[in-house]
């Protein structure tokens, strides 16, 4: 039996939820996550969202509207709660059952989101939501690690997850056009081919993309500041934890997970795929940099894997991968912001 089904059994229901053939696809957004999708480790409302639990009973964006105030975890597939073996052990669940229990916790994000994609999600779906007093954006490795992307002409924003199907598509598209559009005599001459990905340049280096990244992180929050005065509601940055940012060595339960990721992966190891944007060293400078750039804006920010790394053992086991959390995980986490952030 492999690591992954003794370990963490509750993957598989993850790796169907997240089934690309099954995708979402929403204007705008791209993608979102699945509707009314149903398993024991994860299940969504009617618009996609993950349902969290509370010590009183359940809600989401899409399901009963509740009072309010609500309060939001926005980001990635972390915000989602990936890998957590349950609704209830989510990071937001755990906020609103234990450590920030005033006010419920709607998870706020979806897998493979970038920080514009993140904002995004917000502008669609404001309308839906009851009075919010606390937005928490836990996020920052999707757009870091997009900047290793080059040549994807998307003006001035950054790339997302899939572009490269998205611009092949659009390449088809415009080629169609070309040949049906206008009749043949109306052209002078050849028609250029059709270009939808700029020359790639070669991959930038990590502080550069450590620059690009937190530029955008900036940019986006000035909107979610706007957005979040006409409510009242603060808004806040936590970088998320990775497991290489964490520590060197992984607990033991991480070890052979990890091991056996790399063993098993169709696009190469972890070292392969993202080289020295895991690195300790790399975590420590995107922290140092986004704390700057959230400072000079008043947003409380949260080096997360820094304050992680003062309250748990070498032996805790908090990484189902090198990214996403266990159960034990979630609930750390949890607790580190609202310690870190103030929050009841």
């Amino acid at each position: 039996m492999r690591q992954t089904e003794l370990l963490t059994p509750q993957l598989s229901d993850y790796l169907d939820f997240l089934d690309r053939g099954e995708m979402r696809y929403l204007p705008y957004l791209m993608y979102f996550n699945r509707p009314n999708f149903r398993s024991a480790a994860i299940n969504t409302d009617r618009l996609g969202f993950r349902i969290s639990h509370g010590p009183d009973g359940a809600g989401s964006v899409g399901g009963e509207r509740l009072d309010g105030p609500v309060r939001l975890l926005v980001g990635g597939s972390v915000s989602l709660g990936y890998g957590a073996t349950s609704d209830a052990t989510t990071i937001a669940s755990r906020l609103w059952t234990k450590h920030a229990p005033s006010h419920p916790w709607f998870t706020f994000g979806a897998p493979y989101l970038n920080s514009t994609q993140e904002l995004l999600l917000f502008m669609l779906h404001r309308h839906l939501l009851p009075p919010v007093d606390e937005i928490v954006v836990i996020s920052g490795f999707n757009t870091l690690v997009m900047g290793q992307l080059t040549g994807a002409d998307v003006g001035v924003q950054e790339p997302f997850f899939f572009c490269n199907e998205y611009f092949e598509k659009m390449q088809e598209l415009r080629a169609r056009y070309a040949d049906t559009a206008k009749p043949k005599r109306w052209r002078a001459g050849p028609r250029p081919a059709s270009q939808s990905v700029a020359p790639t340049p070669g991959r930038p280096t990590t502080a550069g993309m450590i620059r690009s990244a937190v530029d955008v992180t900036l940019r986006n929050l000035d909107s979610w500041l706007v957005m979040a005065a006409a409510t009242g509601a603060r808004v806040s940055f936590a970088l998320q934890p990775l497991a290489t940012w964490l520590r060197e060595t992984p607990a033991p339960q991480e070890k052979l997970l990890f091991d056996e990721f790399d063993t098993l992966s169709d696009y190469g190891t972890w070292e392969e795929r993202y080289g020295d944007v895991g690195s300790r060293e790399t975590g420590a400078a995107y922290a140092a940099a986004l704390g700057e750039a959230c400072a000079r804006k008043g947003v409380p920010f949260v080096d997360t894997p820094a304050r992680l790394a003062e309250v748990v053992d070498p032996s805790d086991w908090l990484f189902v991968d090198r990214g996403h959390y266990t159960d034990e995980g979630n609930d750390v986490v949890a607790q580190v912001l609202a310690d870190s952030l103030g929050l009841t």
